[in-house]
């Protein structure tokens, strides 16, 4: 699993434990003691303090591992969270960006990079790039020099789990890539010390590695000015990368690869997102709709 999973799950426990400190008294409990009701207790404890159906579930898949541990490791003979079943979740559509707005990102990435500031240059190669391979922002952030090979236009992503993959890179993107990595080199030369992280990819003006909350500011920055209410985020451009694909008749196995979904129904969703908006067609164009 990947560390951000693992630390989740070490949250989740953390405060399934001190659930149970205070359901049954701190001294009077013991793993093999839990039962069914003390399960739904700690959902209701969860549901009261606002947490999200989504995180509820997670936090019962870790608990149900757990017990599975103990269970094989002979230290409970039974697993409690097995008889409660977790809550339904909410289907939703994620957010997108269509063929306008994509277009109107580029325009305003592309006329502040043409100032050739390094910060702007490096922006717009970091957009290019998310919309040209769909990656997650951690992937991204993570990224080595190595990991892109601009001559055969393709970058190697470690994804969730370590899991690597390869994804090509468009030409677009080959472009804004190939002028920030002149810039990145201006930059390594300036840097009083020499003190640059020569191995990362993307840059912050100090010549370290940038982070994950500053990539986001990046982006964050630029999707507020297309549409400041519709809650776009960095992920948004991951779901506009699958949304267009399919649109355009990508083959869904394909999509999941170029993803990295473990499952074919994580992808799924893309394709409701395609019939939504081929029903909003529908009723705006149909005299009879």
């Amino acid at each position: 699993m990947s560390p951000n999973t693992v630390k989740a799950y070490h949250r989740d426990l953390r405060a399934f434990t001190a659930f149970l400190g205070g359901y049954y008294g701190i001294d009077a409990w013991s793993w093999e003691g839990v039962d069914r009701l003390a399960m739904r207790g700690f959902l209701a404890h969860l549901a009261r303090g606002g947490v999200g159906k989504r995180t509820m579930a997670r936090t019962l898949s870790g608990v149900r591992s757990f017990y599975r541990w103990m269970h094989r490791n002979e230290m409970v003979e039974n697993n409690p969270a097995r008889a409660v079943g977790a809550p339904k979740l909410e289907k939703y559509l994620p957010g997108y960006l269509d063929r306008a707005q994509i277009d109107l990102l580029f325009q305003m990435a592309e006329m502040r990079a043409m100032e050739g500031a390094f910060t702007d240059v490096r922006n717009l190669a970091i957009l290019e790039l998310f919309y040209s391979t769909g990656m997650r922002l951690s992937e991204l952030q993570g990224l080595s020099r190595g990991d892109l090979d601009l001559v055969s236009q393709q970058v190697k992503v470690r994804g969730k789990g370590r899991k690597e993959r390869i994804i090509p890179v468009g030409d677009h993107a080959v472009t804004a890539l190939r002028n920030y990595e002149s810039r990145r080199d201006d930059l390594a030369a300036r840097v009083v010390g020499g003190r640059v992280e020569r191995s990362a990819y993307f840059l912050a003006r100090t010549g370290r590695r940038m982070g994950v909350r500053m990539v986001q500011k990046v982006v964050s920055g630029f999707l507020e000015q297309i549409d400041e209410d519709a809650g776009l985020s960095v992920h948004s451009l991951r779901h506009t990368f699958a949304t267009h694909l399919l649109d355009a008749g990508a083959d869904l196995r394909a999509v999941q690869e170029l993803l990295g979904h473990a499952s074919i129904s994580t992808t799924q969703i893309y394709t409701h997102t395609s019939v939504e908006r081929l029903k909003q067609v529908y009723q705006k164009a149909h005299p009879r709709a």
